[in-house]
């Protein structure tokens, strides 16, 4: 081997040497600066928790929206969505658009009764007289659980085939023909077939012509009337099918107030606070700069808490007047309802974004070549 090629691998293996001693360095000092950085995690993470506080901190501007949300939900909650006062079965009739004056007067064809009839008479369902036990069980709801027509949703047609051939159809499906008697009230008078009530309805809406038609739109548009002229009464109608699985049952939910119209006050109440919520969020977001990425994120937290903080101040208000006052009927079970949602959902979101904020930021730190020397001449912040 001659001279210049010893050389030449010694000036080799000299430039390999100083290549390995500058990476071992650069791992050294690498090294040093995560040490350091992980030295002042704890600093670094407290720093960055107050950044994320200060940054989804609610402004002035969200402060008058927050306070403007509150408003909006305790004039709904008192104004617009609160338990109404039940009405007598009369006035509650004549208050019922589409109700008209009815009286009994059955000129009786089985199963068959003229357009006319059925637009002067009162629903057959509501008959009492002569029922010799059929509409036994319904407890403190009486004939509104057992009579099957007044079922909210079966009642669409049971109660409009009951119309349509003047008939009533018990919640164990035995079916009545219905008649006047001599003091022009209705009356059971004798058994009828359920399978015929409802055959003879469908064969008049489907082979009966215009007439057969028009008694079933009719009978159908009596049977809507009807119901939400019971609505709001003292017995309400109970909930929709458990009359016909377990009419006991119904009568006792309806009893403590498990009834339709409670239901659809506290879906009311539901709806509504989140509509006003949707229109706080909405309004919120119109005020936002353009943003992307995790500032956008950062902008709905704030969002968020505008939405939780006037939830749950409306809602302890409202707890708080129903308590002192003791009148259940100013509860606002929907609201209340939306707001425990809210701060279930809402808590996770937030969460999720301050881990995704505060983990994002301490990897830059750590990808950050000058960090340490940052951290030190911060003392640690």
């Amino acid at each position: 081997m001659s001279y210049e090629e010893i050389m030449g691998k010694r000036q080799a293996l000299l430039d390999r040497t100083d290549w390995l001693i500058g990476e071992a360095q650069d791992g050294l000092d690498e090294t040093r600066r995560v040490k350091c950085v992980l030295i002042h995690t704890r600093e670094i993470l407290d720093d960055l928790d107050e950044q994320f506080r200060i940054k989804t901190g609610l402004t002035a501007g969200d402060t008058t929206l927050l306070f403007l949300a509150v408003g909006l939900q305790i004039v709904r909650q008192y104004l617009v969505t609160r338990f109404p006062e039940p009405l007598d079965d009369q006035v509650a009739a004549k208050r019922t658009p589409g109700h008209g004056e009815e009286h009994s007067d059955r000129r009786h064809r089985l199963y068959n009764p003229s357009l006319q009839e059925i637009i002067t008479n009162p629903v057959p369902f509501d008959a009492l007289i002569g029922s010799d036990g059929a509409l036994k069980g319904g407890g403190k709801m009486g004939h509104r659980v057992t009579a099957i027509g007044h079922d909210p949703l079966l009642g669409l047609v049971f109660g409009t085939a009951n119309i349509a051939t003047s008939t009533l159809t018990t919640s164990s499906l035995q079916s009545y023909h219905i008649y006047t008697n001599d003091r022009k009230r209705d009356y059971f008078r004798s058994h009828a077939r359920t399978d015929l009530v409802l055959g003879k309805t469908v064969e008049k809406a489907i082979y009966g012509g215009t007439e057969g038609r028009m008694i079933v739109a009719v009978s159908l548009a009596k049977e809507i009337v009807h119901l939400k002229s019971d609505l709001y009464t003292k017995n309400s109608l109970p909930l929709p099918g458990i009359s016909l699985v377990n009419s006991e049952l119904a009568g006792l939910l309806g009893s403590y107030g498990f009834h339709m119209a409670n239901v659809i006050t506290v879906g009311k109440q539901a709806s509504y606070a989140a509509m006003i919520n949707f229109l706080i969020a909405v309004i919120h977001r119109m005020f936002a700069p353009e943003l992307t990425g995790m500032e956008e994120k950062l902008y709905e937290v704030r969002t968020r808490k505008i939405l939780d903080y006037s939830d749950a101040i409306a809602t302890s208000t409202n707890l708080a007047v129903t308590a002192v006052t003791r009148n259940l009927k100013l509860l606002d079970l929907g609201g209340l309802a939306v707001t425990v949602h809210r701060l279930i959902t809402d808590r996770k979101f937030i969460r999720n974004v301050k881990r995704e904020f505060i983990f994002g930021q301490y990897k830059d730190i750590i990808e950050n070549k000058s960090a340490c020397q940052i951290l030190s001449e911060n003392g640690g912040k």
